[in-house]
């Protein structure tokens, strides 16, 4: 065993009613009953692994033992930790930790358990070197004041350096690695990122990669809570418009009002694009061989969804508003690419709408009569409406540059769509005869795919960071952000997910009918696992 770790997860009685407390608290915090977890846990903690960790302990010597718990309910890790510090050329806390190699981004929402006094208590994510307590080491910590920072030790036994963001209270965090530089993101909940780098920092290909709790009171324990916790792994280079969706995916569902995030399956392989049926039970998705699939959520099972010789379905893909009728578009390359179809929700053999490509689907009209798209006539991408039962475009957009993703708010009154004729990309809306274009987003954000919530008072719509990525491309395998709006469009808007993804994360409508949850697709290479 190393020196510098002691692995002990067993409870002592004081830690068995101090974790009594924790349960008490994030009762009335999640509203779950995790009375029989907690009873449960002593056994499974023994085995040494928690959650996707490999195993957990107290970096240091002589350190004050702290404790780690999975809690698959909630999704959430609650470790306890004390130690003297993780400053100066030495630290103490507790570890929960794997080895990996390679590139990754560690993503998590980390809160403070309770109101404890001490200003330099430390939570968040670290990569080490090794397990002993002089390791150098990169971590994207919050601080019991609220100061939000990133630190590092450049070699064995070296002074701990700091790098502090301008923001405070911060309770997302993100630490990236790309070679031997270090790449922080960090905000409170519902704000964009704020971003520092640290490079030259050589942790060697295998680290050590976790979640950590530190005190800075050797005789104290302090407890943080972590939630949507999350380690992807990037393509290798960079991601552009022609780069093929390889990764693996992961389904997600989340909630709100709170944040939370399930994912409820994953596979090795590229999905993309769900739609939410109307009755609550089934999300519709495509895979990057063209196959559509109904998934049950009662079973979290795919099935696919017959759709004759059209077998080459992309991820827009639609269904109708009382989801009889799934909207497809799919490649057919005599015909110049996209092609609209539509088929029975269960299955059958599709009816073609547009005559030539490449032709977009996004929306449909709330009473089945209308399908809008994004289609390229004579060089120009531009929105058209269409006959549902085919028939004669009309275009509705004239402006240079590209007009993409249109889709009917549920009263019919508006259509939605982006629209990079202002220089970034932005949400715009019109009404259906294409009248009254008017601009609803303006930052510095290239803003893509509103998605109107089922009662029509909001929008979801993806965000790619302008730094990264063109404003009229949106390719796979990049930061973006989830974000919602009134929608009018005024007030703030607030970030609901932030993720590594962008392409077929959230190209369609995919709120729950109930307007409480929204599903997407993050994407991660899974070939190692």
């Amino acid at each position: 065993m190393n020196q510098g770790i002691l692995i002990k997860a067993t409870f002592v009685p004081s830690q068995v009613a101090y974790f009594l407390k924790i349960q008490l608290y994030l009762m009335r915090r999640t509203n779950v009953l995790l009375l029989l977890i907690l009873i449960s846990f002593s056994a499974r903690s023994q085995q040494g692994s928690v959650g996707i960790f490999e195993a957990h302990g107290d970096v240091g010597n002589n350190v004050m033992p702290g404790s780690a718990v999975f809690i698959p309910a909630t999704g959430q890790y609650v470790i306890s930790g004390a130690g003297y510090n993780i400053w100066g050329d030495h630290d103490e806390f507790q570890f929960v930790w794997k080895k990996m190699k390679g590139d990754f981004i560690l993503y998590t929402r980390a809160e403070f358990l309770g109101n404890w006094i001490e200003q330099h208590r430390k939570v968040g994510w670290m990569v080490r070197k090794s397990l002993d307590g002089k390791s150098p080491h990169v971590n994207a910590v919050e601080h019991g004041d609220g100061l939000t920072s990133l630190q590092f030790r450049r070699t064995t036994g070296a002074q701990t350096e700091e790098h502090r963001l301008k923001l405070t209270k911060a309770n997302i965090l993100q630490l990236e690695r790309k070679g031997d530089r270090y790449i922080m993101r960090a905000a409170q909940y519902g704000q964009p990122f704020q971003t520092d780098t640290i490079s030259g920092i050589d942790l060697g290909d295998e680290v050590y990669v976790g979640l950590f709790v530190g005190s800075h009171d050797a005789d104290k324990l302090e407890t943080g809570v972590f939630s949507n916790v999350n380690i992807s792994i990037p393509m290798k280079g960079e991601s552009n418009e022609n780069t093929g969706m390889t990764l693996g995916s992961n389904l997600e569902i989340l909630e709100l009002a709170s944040g939370r995030r399930d994912i409820i399956y994953s596979v090795p392989y590229s999905i993309q694009a769900p739609n939410w049926t109307p009755d609550g039970r089934n999300l519709i998705f495509n895979d990057a061989k063209g196959t559509i699939y109904r998934f049950d959520l009662a079973s979290r099972t795919p099935t696919p969804i017959n759709t004759g010789t059209i077998t080459h379905n992309n991820n827009d893909h639609v269904l109708s508003f009382d989801g009889k009728m799934l909207g497809l578009s799919s490649s057919v390359r005599e015909l110049g690419g996209s092609i609209i179809y539509t088929v029975p929700i269960e299955g059958g053999t599709p009816q073609q709408v547009t005559p030539k490509g490449p032709s977009y689907l996004h929306g449909w009209s709330p009473d089945g009569k209308d399908l809008v798209f994004c289609g390229e006539r004579d060089g120009e991408f531009d929105v058209y409406k269409v006959p549902a039962a085919g028939g004669k475009e009309i275009r509705l957009t004239t402006n240079k540059g590209l007009d993409d993703g249109p889709e009917y708010t549920p009263d019919g009154k508006y259509i939605y769509f982006n629209s990079v004729r202002t220089g970034l990309m932005q949400i715009w809306r019109m009404r259906p005869d294409g009248s009254q274009q008017e601009q609803i987003t303006s930052d510095n954000l290239n803003n893509w795919f509103a998605h109107i919530s089922p009662d029509g008072k909001w929008f979801v719509y993806l965000s790619f960071l302008k730094e990264e990525t063109p404003a009229n491309i949106h390719p796979p395998y990049k930061h973006v952000y989830i974000r919602l709006l009134p929608i009018d469009g005024r007030g703030e808007p607030r970030v609901l997910a932030y993720l590594y993804g962008g392409q077929g994360s959230i190209n369609t409508p995919s709120w729950s009918p109930d307007g409480k949850k929204i599903a997407f697709v993050s994407n991660s290479d899974m070939t190692g696992k």
